[in-house]
């Protein structure tokens, strides 16, 4: 399926992977913000956002014939690293229920703005479904 990739004597990372190796389909999802798929924002909590923008990936991958584990690389944007930081049991808590104990590498930035005003992250995904 996938491999991670760690070199030897580098400390392992909590919550996400150096690397990942992986072999079959590839699905990209383009950036998710945390609203429905009515594009209606049903919460400015950062934590509730995170939790609807992760099902909003996982309902994608499924329509390509993906699961959560089947995700190898997630690029997070925020607008407020403070917010981020602040929240991380809580957005770990979500990234469990909707994801699983499945961690893809990742990378994490602050942003200025999202397009849509009222988000508060913004997630892409890449998954690679095994042959």
């Amino acid at each position: 399926m996938h491999t991670i990739l760690q070199p030897e004597g580098w400390a392992k990372p909590v919550g996400y992977a150096n690397g990942v190796a992986a072999r079959g389909r590839t699905i990209f999802v383009g950036g998710q913000v945390g609203w429905t798929g009515q594009a209606q924002f049903e919460t400015d909590d950062f934590v509730g956002q995170v939790r609807q923008t992760l099902q909003n990936i996982v309902a994608i991958l499924a329509e390509g014939g993906a699961k959560p584990e089947h995700i190898t690389s997630m690029t997070w944007y925020f607008t407020s690293k403070a917010e981020y930081l602040a929240n991380l049991r809580g957005i770990g808590a979500a990234y469990r229920e909707v994801i699983g104990r499945h961690y893809p590498a990742m990378a994490a930035m602050q942003v200025m703005a999202l397009v849509e005003d009222r988000a508060k992250v913004e997630i892409q995904a890449t998954a690679v479904v095994p042959d």
